[in-house]
């Protein structure tokens, strides 16, 4: 492995753990690459122009992303120089996973971030830690309780995110020998 100069932010919007968890291991891909890898709740990120890459995802309630997540993405949109970014949402439960569409809002994040990607994993239901409220909405939907995370699924996005990073450098790093 070779220690990269490359900076990545991975950052993930999450009310109970789960989501925070997938960033949690795409962050440990990339690290486990070589890359410097930054994980951390998008509530504490106040600037993105100490990273050449950010990853950014958000747990979606009622087909909408976090407001903390989307705050950081607004923080993304306004960089200068534009910071490549990855997208990805948590949220779909079951088999097949339900609902099967995009967040609301992601069309917009994705045109504001000029993001080069953006995935849907599928998320976890532990009915144990959700509020009255929440538990009564899963009965009402008929959701069913359970952990529907693709982990391969997952660490193969970060490999593909890892081996796009590999093929660029960022522009700080370059020395004028190295054009």
């Amino acid at each position: 492995m070779i220690e990269s100069t490359i900076r990545v932010l991975v950052s993930a919007g999450s009310k109970h753990g789960a989501t925070a968890e997938i960033g949690e291991r795409i962050g440990s891909v990339l690290s486990g690459r070589g890359y410097r890898t930054t994980v951390s709740p998008p509530d504490r990120i106040e600037d993105v122009s100490g990273f050449d890459a950010v990853i950014l995802g958000s747990a979606v309630y009622a087909g909408h992303w976090m407001e903390a997540a989307k705050d950081l993405a607004e923080l993304v949109a306004e960089a200068s120089p534009p910071v490549p970014t990855w997208l990805f949402s948590s949220g779909p439960i079951g088999d097949p996973p339900k609902p099967d569409e995009d967040p609301v809002d992601v069309a917009e994040i994705l045109t504001a971030t000029s993001a080069r990607d953006h995935r849907v994993f599928s998320g976890k239901i532990d009915k144990s830690k959700l509020s009255f409220g929440e538990r009564a909405i899963l009965v009402a939907v008929r959701a069913a309780d359970g952990d529907f995370r693709d982990w391969d699924e997952i660490e193969g996005w970060a490999s593909e995110i890892a081996d796009e990073l590999g093929r660029r450098r960022p522009t700080s790093t370059l020395r004028p020998d190295q054009g």
